[in-house]
Formats: structure tokens, sequence, C-alpha cells
């Protein structure tokens, strides 16, 4: 008999953060032989979607919580997937009529941790630990945000990495990047608070370097400020470009790329830059991947980052300083002994962050949470 996770999550199709690291963790649960059936919340009902999805949350539905939480009934484990923006209802406020009708232990997985929460958003991440067996927060920076800001449980909170894929051998047989010039790479869905502004102005800054440096900017308007704000950002950034005069420098790809072409261009790149604006973000997949890559990374020192560069993969800069950035780049692309040492000690806590110990862990707190014997006999 196989143990059942459901999940409750955005899931791709749907393009966002959320629904790549969900569909990340499953395969992961797969290859230890378990088997998660996936409730995805949607804005309209799809058809044709993947088999593991036994259920779609459609927001603004109604009995659409009751609903959820009815098509998980039979699991044995549920993880719940938090961001406050996904869920029907005011900061998501509808995830606890779910939470409150599922009988299975529940670990919930906070991806973000506020310093300065709403009222409501705090009632929100205290009422899901409550009826969490285990709450995970992917750094330890958010496992103690959530113990100082918030009356939890201490002893529910667990650090679980994001996860990552191990691309240390994807073999780079094309040339997505030039191949003669060192190649700087930010990628991720766009919109405000990316800080690639700032980026853009700090290759200015770089012109005298030779070969010059190009900066790639991959990945498309995140859906969500598309629909609200259509492109604005991305043809923001076209013009600082041409104001900076950086037009042979910076080359924009707004393509939603596949795991395998993305894998191969963060294989050829020299540096991933993180220019983030965001002093509250307690988690990044692409910090992630590009640390499990093995590659130097350059970013802004928002708390994951601060978390997991802290032993030297990679150099903090300060926010919204063209200067900083600048500077940082130069020292990495100059100075070979500094990118090897910070190569050599992404590659030491790789391991740890990849998605097959992920997964261990996940199944080690469902086992801990309740029914272990189903769990034992699946793996």
């Amino acid at each position: 008999m196989s143990f059942r996770f459901g999940i409750l999550t955005t899931y791709p199709p749907t393009q966002c953060g959320l629904a790549t690291f969900s569909g990340a963790l499953l395969r992961a649960l797969r290859d230890r032989r378990v088997e998660p059936s996936v409730v995805s919340i949607v804005d309209h009902y799809a058809a044709d979607l993947p088999d593991e999805v036994i259920h779609q949350w459609v927001r603004g539905s109604r009995h659409g919580a009751r609903d959820a939480a009815a098509a998980m009934d039979d699991c044995d484990a549920v993880i719940i997937q938090h961001e406050y923006g996904i869920f029907p209802g005011r900061d998501g406020v509808e995830v606890l009529d779910v939470i409150r009708g599922i009988d299975a232990p529940v670990i919930t997985v906070l991806h973000t941790v506020l310093t300065r929460p709403s009222t409501r958003q705090r009632v929100i991440a205290e009422v899901l630990a409550r009826h969490s067996a285990a709450v995970v927060t992917m750094t330890h920076t958010g496992r103690e945000r959530l113990i100082a800001h918030y009356d939890v449980d201490p002893a529910k909170v667990h650090v679980i990495p994001h996860g990552a894929a191990d691309i240390r051998r994807v073999p780079m047989t094309s040339h997505d990047l030039l191949p003669d010039r060192p190649a700087i790479l930010t990628w991720g869905l766009l919109g405000d608070g990316k800080g690639i502004e700032w980026a853009i102005e700090a290759f200015a800054h770089l012109r005298d370097l030779t070969p010059r440096p190009m900066y790639y900017v991959v990945g498309q308007t995140h859906p969500r400020v598309l629909e609200r704000h259509g492109d604005r950002y991305r043809h923001e950034l076209v013009r600082r470009v041409e104001a900076a005069g950086v037009g042979d420098m910076v080359h924009f790809d707004a393509r939603y790329l596949g795991n395998d072409e993305l894998h191969r261009m963060v294989r050829q790149a020299d540096i991933v830059l993180l220019p983030y604006d965001s002093e509250q973000q307690v988690t990044s997949g692409v910090l992630i991947e590009a640390v499990a890559a093995g590659k130097p990374v350059v970013s802004t020192p928002f708390p994951h980052a601060v978390d997991l560069l802290s032993g030297g993969a990679g150099v903090l800069v300060d926010r919204r300083n063209p200067a900083a950035i600048a500077s940082a780049l130069r020292r990495v692309l100059t100075e070979p002994e500094l990118a090897r040492r910070m190569a050599t000690e992404a590659e030491r806590i790789a391991p740890s962050l990849l998605w097959p110990a992920v997964a261990d862990a996940y199944l080690g707190l469902a086992a801990a949470a309740g029914r272990p014997t189903l769990l034992l006999e699946s793996a």
C-alpha cells in the first residue's frame, strides 16, 4: 500500500514560482515511490491537466474550500503550500476553511514570513500553524522570524531548503549565451521589485572590461503583473538600457523556458546576479538553483541570500546601488581565485539543497506526523 500525499497549491501549467516548486517536489516524491495527489488553485477550470491533479479549486467558486478539503479525504498526509496571494478571500483567508476540514496530518509550507504582517495576515499564519502537525520554512531566518513575530509552537517549525535540480553535469552542447564574452544571468518572472534597473545601470560601469560582459535577463513578465499593468516594467528596462548606453551588453529573453533549456543556460553562465529590492524575501528558487549549480552569486542582502551565501558562495551588495553591483561583478570577473572559492563553497553545500534530500525531509516529517507504517512500506 503506497503512502498518499495530498498537495494544495498552484500547479503547472500555471506559471509562478509556487507552481514550479510544487511540480519539482512532486517529481522528487514520485522518485521515492510516493504517489502525490494535487488540488490545484486556479482562476478558471481547465481540461487536460496532468493526471496527478485530482481536483481544481476555482477561485470564487461556491463551496470551493469545502470541496478542496473533501478531495484530500483519503490522503495520509497533506502539504499546504502557502502564499497570501494564491488563496481566495482577503489575504487568502479561505485557506483556513480548508485546513479545518482536513482530517489527515497537515504540513504547512510558509513561502513568505512577514516581519510586519497585518492583523489578518498574522491570524492566518497562526491558525495554519495551530492546525498543522508541522510547519516548514525554507531558511533559518524564516524560522526565526516566525517564532519571534507570531504565536506559534517552536517545536512544530522545521527548516527544509527550497530544493534544486542537479544540473552540474548537464551537457553544454549548444550555446544559448555568447561563448566569447563573460555571461551574467538573471532569470525568473519579471515585475517591480526585481531590481533589474539597478543591474542595468551597473553595466555602464563595466564598459572598460575586455571583453565586455553580457547581461542576460531571462523570463517573461509575471502573468498577474501582465494582467494588471501590462509589460510596463520590461518597457522601462529597455528604456534604461538605451539611456545607459549598454545596448551591446544587455540581452532580454522574454520566454518562459522549460527546464532543459534553462538548465543549459545556467550551466553556461559565469555569474548569477540577484539585484532584488526586497528586504523580506525568505525564499528564492533562483538563488537555490544558482548555488546548487555551483555558480558564483552576486546578490542584494535579502534574508535567503544572507542565509545561503554567508559561507562564501556569493557576494552581498547594497540594494539599489549600481556602483556596488558593478564593483562586485568586476571582482568576480577579474579575480579568478575569488570566483573559484565561491564556486567551491557552492559545490560543497549543493548536495543538501537537491530535490532528493528535500523529498526525504518531507517524508520524514510525514512519518513523524502520523501513519509511519504506510510510509515505511512505500520506501
